[in-house]
C-alpha cells in the first residue's frame, strides 16, 4: 500500500513539472553566455617514421661470431741512421755598392769639355754636407760664320742639412757663370767688314743663397727663402727675393691647406735698344692660395682660389688679381683609366735671369714685366695599359696677357753696339691664347729597359703681334735606356721641334719686316757605356747624329755631329 502511494506521488509530481516547463518554454527563450576559457588549438598526431635500419626479427639471420686477436711485438735490430735535412741554398745576387760621390769628365769634337763632380758626406746620423760642380764649354767651329761661336757654362753649389726630432732644415748657396756670343750676324745685310768691328762676347754671372725648413707635425708644414743676384758684363743687374710657406688652417675638424709667398724683383739696364735712356723695373707680389680637398670613393676634388697683390715699385701702381685653382680626378677603371681636369691661373714673375737661361742671345735692353695667366683649363685621361705601360693624354687652353715672346732685334745701319746688327733678341709682350693637345707613353719593361715617348701640338692666337714669335707648332721627344748586360749600358734620345716664325728688319730703311719661317728639325743623340768595376766606368756619346744644320734661333745655326768620350768615377770619403 505504501509503495503504491509513493509511486502515485512521483508520477503526479513529474507531470506537474513537465507541464510547468512547457508553459515557460512557450513564453520566452533566455539568452545564454558562453565563456571561452582557452582558444581551440588543434594538434596533429605524431607521424610514424620508418627507420633507416629497421630491426629484423628473422630467425634466419646468422649471428656474427666475435673474433678476438692479439699482436705480438718482435724487436728488430737496425743500423740505419737518417741524415739531417739541409735547406737548399738560394742564389743571391751580389748587393750593388752605392757610392755617395762621383766625378765625371769628357772631351770631344769642337774642343768640347764636359765635367761634373757631386759630393755628399754624412757627418753623423742627422747632418749632411755636400756640393756640386759642373762645366760645359766648346771652342765652337760652326762653318760659314763671320763671328766666334764658343760658349761656356759653369755652376758651383754647396749645401748643409740637418734632421732634428720635429723638423729638418737645409741651407745652400752657389755661383753661376755663362759666356755666349752674339754670332748670328745676318749676312744678307752685313759682311766681314762689319763683323771685324763687333765684339760678340756676352757674359752672365749670378750668385744665390737660400734655405728650406720642414716640420714633421705642425700647423706650418714648410718654408723656404732664396735671394739671387744676376748681372752681365754690360752693367745690367737684377735682384730677386722669394719667400714661400705652406700651412693648414683648421676649420671644424677640417684642414684648409694654404700657400703664401712673397716675390720681389728689381733691376736695371744701362740703355734701351736705341741708346736713348736706361731701363729700370721692379715689383713686389704677394700671393695667398687656400684650398680644400674633397674625397668620395673614386672622386677627388681640390677646391681653391688664388689671391695675388701686385705693387709696381717703378710706376707706383697697385693691382689685385683673383684666379681659380680647381682640379679633380676620377678613377673610371681603377688604375687603368683615370679622368682628370681643372682650371687654374696665376701671375707669373718674369726675370732677366730666366730669359737669359732660355735664350742666351738676348740683348741687355729688355723690358721686364709679369705675365697675367688668367686661366689655364685642362682635361685629360691617364692610366696603365698594363703593369709596364702607362699613358697620359691631355688638352690645354691658355689665356695669357703680357705673354713674353722672343723676337729678333732690328739690324741698325751705323750700329754702335755689338748687339745692334740683327744678331740679338728682344722680348715683346702680347695677349695670347693657346690651345694644345699632348700625349705621353711610358714603357718600363724591367730594370733593364725603359722607353718614353711624348708629343704636343700647339695653336696660337695673338692680338697685336703678327705671329707667336719663336713658338713651335709641334714638339716631341723620345728616350730609351737599355742595360745590355751587367757591364754594358746604352741609351738614345731624340727631340723634334716644328716650324717657328720670326722676322728680319733693317732699321733706317723703307724696307718692310721680312717674315721668316724656321724649318723644323729632328735632333737625335746616342750614348754607350762600359762598367770596368764598381767604381769606374767609361762612356761615349754622339749628338746630332743626323748632322742636321738647323737653326736654334734665327741666324743662329747649331754645331753638326758631335762626338764625346769620357769616364765616371764613384767614391766615398
Amino acid at each position: 500500500m505504501k509503495i503504491k502511494v509513493l509511486t502515485l506521488i512521483i508520477t503526479v509530481s513529474s507531470c506537474l513539472s513537465l507541464t510547468f516547463a512547457q508553459e515557460r518554454t512557450k513564453d520566452t527563450i533566455d539568452d545564454q553566455v558562453v565563456n571561452v576559457i582557452k582558444p581551440y588549438t588543434p594538434t596533429i598526431s605524431d607521424a610514424f617514421k620508418i627507420k633507416d635500419a629497421p630491426k629484423l626479427n628473422d630467425s634466419n639471420v646468422v649471428k656474427k661470431k666475435e673474433v678476438k686477436y692479439n699482436i705480438f711485438s718482435i724487436p728488430v735490430a737496425s743500423t740505419f741512421t737518417p741524415a739531417k735535412g739541409k735547406a737548399a741554398n738560394v742564389d743571391k745576387a751580389k748587393p750593388v755598392k752605392l757610392y755617395d760621390n762621383y766625378a765625371s769628365l769628357g772631351v770631344g769634337t769642337f774642343t768640347t769639355v764636359l765635367g761634373e763632380v757631386y759630393l755628399n758626406h754624412e757627418i753623423n746620423s742627422t747632418e749632411n754636407v755636400g756640393g756640386y760642380f759642373s762645366h760645359h764649354s766648346s771652342q765652337g767651329g760652326i762653318q760659314g760664320l763671320l763671328l766666334d761661336d764658343d760658349f761656356s757654362t759653369t755652376n758651383i753649389n754647396a749645401h748643409y742639412s740637418q734632421k732634428l726630432r720635429d723638423f729638418s732644415w737645409k741651407i745652400d748657396g752657389g755661383f753661376d757663370a755663362m759666356t755666349f756670343n752674339w754670332y748670328g750676324l745676318p749676312q744678307n745685310f752685313f759682311g766681314q767688314a762689319e763683323a771685324n768691328t763687333i765684339d760678340p762676347i756676352h757674359t752672365f754671372s749670378s750668385f744665390y743663397l737660400g734655405g728650406k725648413l720642414k716640420f714633421d707635425d705642425a700647423i706650418i708644414k714648410d718654408g723656404s727663402v732664396r735671394f739671387r743676384r744676376f748681372g752681365d758684363d754690360r752693367n745690367s743687374g737684377e735682384n730677386r727675393f722669394v719667400a714661400k710657406t705652406s700651412f693648414d688652417v683648421p676649420v671644424q675638424d677640417e684642414a684648409i691647406n694654404t700657400d703664401f709667398y712673397i716675390d720681389y724683383i728689381g733691376g736695371s739696364f744701362d740703355n734701351n735698344f736705341d741708346n736713348t735712356s736706361g731701363i729700370d723695373y721692379g715689383n713686389v707680389t704677394l700671393g695667398l692660395s687656400p684650398s680644400y680637398q674633397l674625397k668620395q670613393d673614386d672622386l677627388t676634388v681640390n677646391l681653391g682660389v688664388r689671391f695675388v697683390f701686385l705693387n709696381d715699385t717703378e710706376l707706383s701702381d697697385n693691382k689685385f688679381f683673383i684666379y681659380p685653382n680647381i682640379s679633380a680626378t676620377y678613377r673610371l677603371v681603377d688604375e687603368i683609366l683615370i679622368a682628370y681636369g681643372g682650371i687654374t691661373g696665376q701671375l707669373q714673375q718674369n726675370s732677366y735671369h730666366d730669359f737669359a737661361n732660355e735664350n742666351p742671345f738676348v740683348s741687355p735692353t729688355l723690358f721686364i714685366a709679369p705675365t697675367d695667366q688668367r686661366y689655364n683649363g685642362y682635361i685629360g685621361l691617364k692610366g696603365k695599359l698594363s703593369n709596364n705601360v702607362s699613358y697620359n693624354i691631355k688638352g690645354n687652353y691658355f689665356a695669357e696677357e703680357n705673354k713674353p715672346l722672343f723676337r729678333a732685334n732690328d739690324a741698325v745701319v751705323g750700329a754702335t753696339e755689338d748687339y745692334q746688327f740683327g744678331n740679338s733678341f728682344n722680348v715683346v709682350y702680347d695677349d695670347v691664347t693657346t690651345f694644345s693637345v699632348a700625349g705621353e707613353l711610358s714603357i718600363d719593361v724591367n730594370r733593364n729597359f725603359t722607353l718614353g715617348i711624348q708629343g704636343e701640338y700647339f695653336n696660337y692666337d695673338t692680338d697685336d703681334e703678327a705671329e707667336a714669335w719663336n713658338l713651335p707648332d709641334i714638339t716631341g721627344s723620345i728616350f730609351m735606356d737599355v742595360q745590355i748586360s751587367d757591364d754594358w749600358f746604352a741609351g738614345a734620345s731624340a727631340v723634334y721641334v716644328g716650324e717657328r716664325k720670326d722676322r728680319l728688319l733693317l732699321a733706317g730703311t723703307l724696307l718692310d719686316p721680312t717674315p721668316i719661317t724656321l724649318d723644323s728639325f729632328f735632333d737625335a743623340n746616342v750614348h754607350l757605356g762600359y762598367k770596368i768595376n764598381d767604381q769606374l766606368s767609361v762612356f761615349a756619346k754622339a749628338n746630332n747624329i743626323l748632322d742636321q744644320d738647323y737653326q736654334r734661333y734665327l741666324n743662329f745655326p747649331v754645331q753638326g755631329i758631335q762626338f764625346l768620350a769620357g769616364a765616371t768615377y764613384q767614391f766615398d770619403f
